[in-house]
């Protein structure tokens, strides 16, 4: 607070005292007091009256002060009025305590809020768990109905486990420190189960599947980098690589499926680091970009590895309709479907939010590149051992 803000708040009792004293000198000059009394009189007053603002300055200075260093030292910052010292006046000090009682009851606000949202989020993992019995056992009884039938029940059964899968992550990501471990494993087995998990769902879409190496930087070796040692829970990641998968077989073009020629869908699954991206910029795009040529209408998914460092690229690349470039910088808000997703249908914005949610947590970088009736690049950043290590 400076002196000018501190003079303005007190501007009426100055002009009250200045009335004061020009109403005591004309009343004193009325009484024959003399106009050398008067003046003495009148610096006194001024001295005085300046003493008591500046002093009063300094105090209510010096306790701001010490009540922003409290807030400032606050991580819970609805806590303050609880961590403030007694006030000096009889004004602060009632002050003060109608904050304590406005911030105690905000507190127990928060409280029922908190635990209404805990108790809810095991409910959801206690459903989860129970849901996936019914699921597990109207899996059974489709192997007895006939093929046909037994092809849609299956998708559709697998549909509902995504989605149970998925609100069971979601409530996890709200305290994820509470699931996830992290540890070494190797970048095959994690993109090995994502697409075994996953195998029907691309089986139908007409998707083909081609996991293969690159020369490994340090090495020369063939298929050497695919299999890399990366440092991550391999559970949560799997789950970012299935909802990878499931969005190239959703958004994938409609006259490529079932095909098997030049315009089947393709979903490419690389992971490297180019040569140029430094260690410690995670997440940089790569320079191959988007499918073009041949590539791009093959029906793959392919799996390349490249390690540099202490960093791998998995990079999940599909041919597939792409996504606007309007909408790129939104895909990974909450809720946010775009016209693809309206179009199609069936989408809930939830799976690319709790990708970034997830990767944020386990802090594995997240970036992705699209364009419209091309193809869309995702690529995911994980912490790696170094190749000398192993």
């Amino acid at each position: 607070m400076s002196m000018r803000e501190y003079l303005s708040d007190r501007l009426g009792v100055i002009v009250l005292q200045a009335v004061f004293a020009a109403a005591a000198a004309g009343f004193l000059g009325m009484t024959g007091t003399g106009s050398g009394m008067i003046l003495l009189l009148v610096i006194f007053w001024l001295l005085a009256f300046l003493c008591v603002m500046v002093t009063g300055y300094i105090k209510c200075r010096a306790r701001l002060r010490e009540l922003e260093n409290i807030m400032d030292g606050l991580d819970e910052k609805y806590l303050f009025a609880e961590c403030i010292s007694r006030g000096g006046s009889i004004y602060e000090r009632r002050l003060l305590e109608l904050f304590r009682k406005a911030g105690r009851a905000m507190i127990g606000a928060v409280s029922d809020a908190r635990a209404a949202q805990q108790e809810y989020r095991e409910y959801v993992e206690s459903w989860v768990h129970e849901i996936k019995t019914p699921i597990a056992a109207a899996g059974l009884i489709c192997h007895h109905a006939d093929p046909v039938t037994r092809r849609k029940l299956s998708a559709e059964l697998a549909q509902i486990e995504s989605h149970v899968e998925r609100a069971l992550f979601y409530a996890r990501a709200e305290s994820p420190e509470k699931d996830f471990m992290i540890r070494r494993i190797r970048l095959s087995e994690m993109v090995e189960e994502a697409v075994e998990r996953h195998r029907a769902l691309l089986i139908r879409s007409g998707i083909r599947v081609d996991i293969q190496g690159t020369a490994c930087i340090s090495t020369g070796d063939i298929g050497e980098s695919m299999e890399s040692v990366v440092y991550t829970d391999d559970k949560w990641a799997v789950f970012i690589l299935g909802q990878l998968l499931q969005n190239g077989a959703r958004y994938r073009r409609e006259e490529s499926v079932g095909s098997a020629g030049e315009n089947a869908p393709v979903i490419e699954l690389s992971a490297k680091l180019p040569e140029s991206t430094p260690a410690n910029q995670p997440g940089k795009m790569p320079e191959t970009g988007l499918p073009s040529g041949q590539r791009a209408n093959a029906p793959v998914i392919e799996l390349q590895a490249k390690q540099l460092g202490k960093q791998v690229q998995l990079v999940v690349r599909d041919n597939g309709i792409g996504i606007p470039a309007h909408e790129l910088p939104r895909v990974f808000d909450r809720g946010f479907t775009g016209s693809n997703g309206r179009a199609r249908g069936g989408s809930t914005g939830i799976g690319l939010y709790l990708c970034r949610r997830l990767a944020d947590c386990l802090e594995i970088g997240l970036q992705i590149a699209s364009k419209e009736g091309e193809g869309t690049v995702v690529t995911l950043t994980f912490p790696a051992e170094n190749p000398g290590k192993r």
